[in-house]
């Protein structure tokens, strides 16, 4: 089986190719800003250093948030066009699992959503989720236990370490639903949502 994973929710691009479970590619690639004009030649790349090309994929796992909005758009529409493309399933996949998914622990991962804010999802060492994926005030997380995170805070986190074949054999066999269905976890409002909101 040939799995694509990919990730553009933070600022790290992630990209992987599994051929019959092995990582036969991976790449973290860290950009602030302009990602969608590097994932094409990453994955142009990737197929290449794999030997298959995109007709050779059986499966497509992406993660569809929380993260960045722009950043989350960009994977997921990349995915969802490729996979209703090609007619295979896509699978969506928590950003804050991927960034657990190196642990041999209970974490918590946590991204920066700003202005006080994380989004923050407790994991254990085999991926099951003991707190779930929440937008929350960083004050009721940063003393609740081991603290995984690709950004700087004030207070002792680890670096995440990814685990992409971990991420891979939980979720090879989960259900799934027409890429038309599948959509973002922002787990909060865009800045136009709030101020739709607001007026």
């Amino acid at each position: 089986m040939n799995i694509l994973f990919l990730s553009s929710s933070t600022t790290n691009l992630v990209v992987a190719i599994i051929i019959n479970g092995k990582i036969v590619y991976q790449a973290v690639n860290k950009y602030n800003q302009d990602m969608s004009s590097h994932i094409m030649v990453i994955l142009d790349e990737a197929f290449k250093e794999a030997g298959i090309k995109p007709q050779n994929l059986n499966k497509i796992m992406v993660t569809n948030g929380p993260g960045s909005f722009t950043g989350i758009r960009i994977g997921l529409s990349l995915a969802k066009t490729m996979a209703f493309s090609l007619n295979i399933p896509v699978i969506p996949i928590s950003t804050l699992e991927m960034i657990a998914s190196g642990s041999n622990k209970r974490v918590i991962a946590l991204i920066d959503a700003r202005r006080g804010y994380v989004y923050a999802g407790g994991y254990d060492e085999n991926l099951n989720s003991f707190m779930p994926d929440s937008y929350v005030s960083i004050d009721k997380i940063k003393d609740n236990g081991v603290i995984v995170s690709e950004d700087d805070f004030d207070f002792t986190v680890e670096k995440p370490s990814l685990d992409i074949l971990k991420i891979i054999n939980k979720h090879l066999n989960d259900k799934v639903a027409s890429p038309h269905m599948l959509n973002p976890n922002y787990l909060k409002e865009t800045e136009a949502e709030a101020r739709l909101h607001r007026d």
